[in-house]
C-alpha cells in the first residue's frame, strides 16, 4: 500500500497546531541509519487509509521528496474526542533486519466445526492478534486459523497452528498462550406439562360448591 508524505520544515506545538488547521497531520520516520525525517501528510488521505487493515500491518511504500521507501505504522496519537489524527509514527524498514509486529489472526471455520454442529458449544476467539517476528520479505498481511476442526472440551494455542515460513510467534514470557476456548453452552431442561399443572384437592384446586339451603 502507497501513501505519500512531504516534509516538514517547522517543528514545535505551536507549529504542529497549525499544521493540522491547514489539514495535514504531523508525523516522524525513524529507525535505520539515517537520522529522522520530520513529515507531514494530508489528514483525510491517512484518515481513509487507517480504516484499512492492511495499513497497520503490512509494509507499506512511502514517497518522500520524490523517492520511495519501505515503512511500517508504528504509532498513531488519537484527539480524544474528536475525530482529529493528531500525530503518527512510521518505521523505516531494512530488508536483512527481522521485525516484531502485531498482526491480524483470521478465524475461519467455527460454524462447521463438530463443537458447534453437534456438541451444543460456542467457539470464543481469545485473541484477534498475534504477535510475530520475521524478515520483511517474510510478513504476511494476516494469519489464517481453520478452526473447523474443534471439539467440546477443546482449545487452541499459539503452538497448534503453523505459522508461514520464516515467521516466529512471540510470546513474551507466556509459554503458549490460547488464541481459541471452547465453551459449553447450558443444557435446557425439557419440562412435562402433566407434571407441571396442580393435582386436584391441593393447594390451588377450587372449593367444592356448597349445597343449596332447604326452603
Amino acid at each position: 500500500m502507497k501513501f505519500v508524505a512531504f516534509e516538514r520544515a517547522k517543528q514545535g506545538t505551536g507549529a504542529s497546531r497549525r499544521l493540522r488547521i491547514t489539514g495535514r497531520t504531523p508525523g516522524i520516520v525513524y529507525g535505520g541509519d539515517t537520522p529522522a525525517d520530520q513529515i507531514e501528510v494530508d489528514h483525510n488521505a491517512l484518515w481513509h487509509a487507517l480504516k484499512k487493515e492492511t495499513f497497520h500491518s503490512t509494509i507499506l511504500d512511502m514517497e518522500l521528496a520524490g523517492k520511495e521507501s519501505k515503512v511500517l505504522l508504528r504509532n498513531v496519537q488519537m484527539h480524544p474526542f474528536r475525530q482529529l489524527i493528531l500525530h503518527i509514527d512510521f518505521q523505516r524498514v531494512e530488508a536483512g533486519t527481522k521485525l516484531t509486529m502485531k498482526v491480524p489472526v483470521h478465524y475461519s471455520g467455527q460454524e462447521t466445526s463438530p463443537a458447534v454442529k453437534t456438541e451444543n458449544c460456542m467457539v470464543t476467539p481469545v485473541m484477534t492478534d498475534l504477535l510475530i517476528s520475521c524478515l520483511p520479505a517474510d510478513l504476511p498481511e494476516f494469519i489464517a486459523i481453520d478452526l473447523s476442526g474443534l471439539k467440546k472440551g477443546g482449545s487452541l494455542h499459539v503452538t497448534d497452528v503453523v505459522l508461514p515460513a520464516g515467521v516466529t510467534a512471540v510470546t513474551k514470557g507466556r509459554e503458549n498462550p490460547v488464541l481459541v476456548s471452547v465453551i459449553a453452552l447450558a443444557e435446557e431442561v425439557a419440562v412435562d406439562p402433566a407434571a407441571a399443572a396442580p393435582a386436584k384437592g391441593k393447594a390451588g384446586a377450587k372449593p367444592a360448591a356448597k349445597p343449596a339451603a332447604k326452603k
